[in-house]
């Protein structure tokens, strides 16, 4: 049986070609400005108010466009980004250690495992350098120096200090910079917000993107809201597996109905598994809780040498100690990749020698931090980390090593877009965590942040002109027969939710879901496991639809009724999931197929195979479109962090 058709290659047509230090420069020229008169007469629909689409919101309203902006929470900062603890990349050189543009370019696409476009990451890492001043103008709290220079410290796959941080709350802190700026341009009438309304479909006419249709989550009153041009920052998808490190409401409806409507969706097997989470503490756990990746910069990875070494961690003297990433990775020891200390950390614990309820754990310990430092300095640097950690495990880390295990924190893949930004639906935009374009199949920590203030901030401005520079489109009634159409779906949809009346609660469904995708799509999959768990999904999605149990009604209020319609989108997206992995018999980054090793038992790609972005047509039988990945600088090299 096959799990899917092989379609028509892709390419992508905005990318400039040329010498890649003048590639953006040169696409900024050339992209179509829009008349700042005329810009009073465009509107842009905004879904999403993190960092991408706070960002990009605030921008576009200052560039004098009508700006409307939903998101799904109370407040527009209480979008997940506010959750981002570590840092933000940017190729300052500030520590006079070799950094440079050039430097996060090769560093980014390595740490991808060359599974990235050259262009895009070039053009981050060119952006990074503005993002800094930017939100040092806006008042972000930056750590400092005593001489009171922005203070910068390293993160995993890079040998420079190149992170720029506010303590372990740095997504706070650059969340209520944009949120600051987007509030300026609502206060001047520039930007309708909406809070507390969920994007449940894309209005698509004759071709082109014109809207969406909200559900409001209070009153459950569904209207439709037309523009010229639709801008996607709705996140990621980790919430597929139930227990990850995002917030609950996180989820992939927005970027799912575009992607049914006709939006390609690229590389979703890419998903990032994070090394330094809370381990799982029972049966009775909806979320996990990250520590910060910078941790690892003071903290060491151990575990006891011996299995049924059962001593207290601060009983066991160093010669019994594995400080494996140290041993394994000399040159990197505990910074290496997300991705390579993920399944390091499995692989001691899959040898019975984790520590912790159910021995899924290694330790994180700071003792020779403290002994060097002293207290003060390192509370200084991680004190609300510590204190978080301490608040839910009851535990001291000051005085016992933190215990932390591997979870899914971030997704690389997401809807497909050009070097635009653009979908491939007209007048669709998807920027921030919500597309695949920058970090190829594996992210280096600290550079989401990076994206999706580069994507709001300084990438779609640009390119969003060039669209709109078209308009005025033709206007859109609200009686137009495809937008009643894209309203209809939305109202059948949910009373078909709501009539099937059954049995089982919606997070019973999502929780087994969330362990299917887990246990075979998670940090190591088999042509086997991929293939049984495809005949899982399918079959739990059959009987979603005939047992669960949606109490209320649609005209109010209710919470279940909205994580039933999100866990339906997470049951077609785990399918793709699973296929899209099957399909690339490779192993790639936070992809590791066991059947694709080396001896040493690190990931084995095959270039000339799967040197390409997978990106899927929509269907009964998903259509896979290929877009062939050049490399003219980076050349792919087996990747080592030894």
């Amino acid at each position: 049986m096959s799990f899917w058709i092989d379609g028509e290659d892709i390419a992508d047509q905005a990318a400039p070609d040329g010498p890649i230090e003048t590639r953006w420069e040169r696409r900024k020229f050339s992209a179509k400005l829009v008349n700042p008169a005329n810009r009073r007469k465009l509107s842009v629909i905004v879904v999403g108010t993190g960092l991408a689409g706070g960002s990009a919101a605030a921008t576009l309203a200052e560039a004098g466009y009508r700006v409307r902006s939903y998101c799904y929470q109370d407040s527009p900062r209480r979008a997940h980004s506010i959750a981002a603890q570590g840092g933000i990349n940017a190729a300052k050189n500030y520590r006079n250690d070799g950094d440079s543009v050039y430097r996060l370019f090769y560093d980014t696409v390595k740490g991808g495992d060359f599974r990235a476009r050259e262009s895009n990451v070039y053009r981050l890492a060119e952006v990074s350098v503005n993002i800094i001043d930017q939100c040092v103008a806006q008042g972000v709290p930056f750590a400092r120096e005593y001489g009171g220079l922005l203070d910068n410290r390293s993160f995993g796959g890079t040998q420079v200090s190149r992170t720029f941080y506010a303590r372990g709350q740095t997504g706070q802190q650059l969340l209520l910079g944009a949120y600051q700026a987007m509030e300026r341009q609502i206060g001047l009438g520039n930007i309708e917000m909406f809070a507390r309304h969920e994007m449940l479909e894309l209005v698509v006419v004759d071709g082109k993107a014109r809207g969406v249709v909200v559900r409001d989550l209070v009153t459950g009153e569904i209207t439709t809201d037309l523009a010229d041009a639709v801008v996607l920052a709705s996140g990621g998808y980790g919430n597929v597996f139930f227990l990850s490190t995002n917030a609950k409401g996180c989820n992939v409806t927005a970027g799912w109905r575009a992607h049914r409507k006709g939006a390609l969706f690229a590389n979703p097997c890419y998903t990032q598994i994070h090394p330094t989470c809370i381990p799982e503490s029972g049966a009775h756990q909806s979320k996990l809780t990250l520590m910060s990746e910078s941790l690892r910069n003071d903290g060491r990875v151990w575990v006891p040498k011996r299995g049924d070494d059962k001593r207290a961690p601060g009983d066991v003297p160093e010669e019994d100690r594995d400080y494996y990433l140290e041993r394994i990775y000399p040159s990197f020891g505990n910074l290496v990749p997300r991705d390579i200390a993920s399944r390091a950390a499995k692989n001691v614990c899959d040898e019975g020698r984790g520590v912790g309820p159910g021995g899924l754990g290694v330790y994180l310990d700071f003792a020779d931090a403290i002994s060097r430092l002293g207290k003060p300095a390192v509370e200084a640097k991680y004190g609300n980390l510590f204190e978080m950690y301490q608040r839910i495990t009851g535990e001291d880390p000051y005085e016992v090593p933190m215990r932390i295990y591997p979870a899914v924190h971030y997704t690389m893949g997401g809807l497909w877009v050009d070097y635009d930004l653009q979908s491939t639906i007209p007048g669709l935009f998807v920027i921030g965590e919500a597309n695949f374009s920058d970090h190829g199949a594996n992210r280096l920590g600290a550079s989401a942040l990076m994206q999706g203030l580069a994507d709001g901030y300084f990438v779609l401005p640009n390119t969003l002109n060039n669209y709109l520079a078209a308009g005025p489109f033709e206007k859109i009634s609200p009686d137009h027969e495809q937008v009643v159409a894209a309203r209809k779906q939305v109202t059948d949809r949910l009373d078909k939710l709501l009539s099937v009346n059954g049995d089982r609660t919606v997070d019973s469904f999502h929780r087994e879901l969330g362990h299917i995708m887990w246990e075979y799509c998670g940090m190591e999959r088999t042509e086997e496991g991929l293939t049984k768990a495809i005949s899982l999904i399918r079959g739990l999605r059959d009987e979603f639809w005939t047992r669960v149990k949606v109490p209320g009604t649609g005209a109010e209020l209710n919470q279940n009724l909205e994580k039933a319609g999100r866990v339906a989108d997470f049951f077609e997206l785990g399918e793709l999931m699973c296929i899209d992995a099957l399909h690339r018999a490779e192993s790639a980054g936070g992809h590791f197929r066991a059947e694709s090793q080396t001896p040493d038992g690190e990931a084995m790609r095959h270039d000339d195979e799967f040197g390409y972005v997978a990106a899927w047509e929509f269907g009964e039988t998903p259509t896979l479109h290929k877009e062939k990945l050049d490399f003219e600088y980076v050349h792919p090299s087996t990747r080592s962090y030894k």
